[in-house]
């Protein structure tokens, strides 16, 4: 193990709590606990040390949950100490801009660079080999919220800066695939979940399922009798008055026994001899 990678593994020695105000004081302030936690999760599968920021936490609309929840990503950061690491990350060219475009987005008029190419360069064989990604800023900018189209202050005020990196993160993969292959977040920030088809997240516990309504207790109350009525004429069985009921609304146990009591009332021997004699 390097020098880098001990130090990176003596930081997670660090408690947790002690990481989590550290982090939520200062890295990712404002962001959950639970969040922070995912973070730490993150780098201690990887050997990375929390404290360098080596990933982000970017909140992203659900589209299935309809909600907004936190997914940890890489930053552009992590993805070129990791291609420096293998030895064989032989430069990367500045970055190259197409013409600058005009796009009306939801009544936000923004002048930006169409394209952004990036070249980054790796050893093989002795050979310095190219790997080259070209990224459309129209493809790639981050709304300002999920019911709009506008970008957000980032993307107008950085078009080139944001472009850029998501340019390089792609180059990077494609010259180093086996450092990473999860999008940055730089290329997600503002995209909902659905679109991150790489990204793995976190496991969340599953929804509670939802609370039972059943029968209300003084409407049972008011039909037992009825119900215990038709049993004993013999126009209905219990099952079937259960069956008939939890068709709209379900019974608890509690009422069905009541219900079949009823029945078995009426049904026993002794409530028979009790009954008057119609020949007397």
């Amino acid at each position: 193990m390097n020098a880098i990678a001990k130090h990176e593994v003596a930081a997670l020695a660090m408690p947790e709590s002690d990481l989590l105000k550290v982090l939520g004081d200062s890295l990712y302030p404002g962001a959950r606990d639970d969040s922070i936690r995912m973070v730490l999760g993150y780098c201690t599968a990887t050997s990375l040390d929390p404290m360098q920021k080596p990933v982000h936490i970017v909140p992203m609309w659900d589209k299935n949950a309809k909600c907004m929840r936190d997914v940890v990503m890489p930053g552009i950061g992590l993805y070129r100490t990791q291609a420096a690491r293998t030895g064989e990350h032989a430069g990367t060219d500045e970055p190259e801009f197409g013409p600058m475009v005009q796009f009306d987005l939801d009544g936000t008029v923004v002048n930006v660079p169409e394209w952004c190419k990036v070249t980054v360069y790796r050893l093989k064989g002795g050979l310095r080999c190219p790997f080259t990604a070209t990224e459309f800023w129209i493809e790639n900018y981050a709304t300002a919220a999920k019911d709009t189209s506008a970008p957000n202050a980032m993307w107008k005020k950085r078009s080139r800066g944001q472009l850029s990196k998501c340019a390089e993160a792609q180059a990077l993969r494609r010259a180093f695939p086996e450092v990473g292959s999860q999008p940055t977040a730089e290329e997600m920030e503002g995209k909902s979940h659905a679109d991150a088809a790489d990204v793995v997240a976190a496991p969340r516990p599953p929804a509670p399922p939802p609370a039972v309504a059943h029968y209300p207790a003084d409407k049972f109350i008011a039909n037992l009798p009825a119900w215990s009525k038709a049993i004993a004429a013999g126009k209905k069985t219990a099952d079937e008055i259960i069956a008939f009921v939890e068709s709209k609304q379900p019974l608890t146990d509690a009422q069905k026994a009541e219900i079949r009591k009823a029945n078995v009332i009426e049904a026993s021997p002794a409530a028979s001899t009790n009954k008057p004699n119609p020949t007397e």
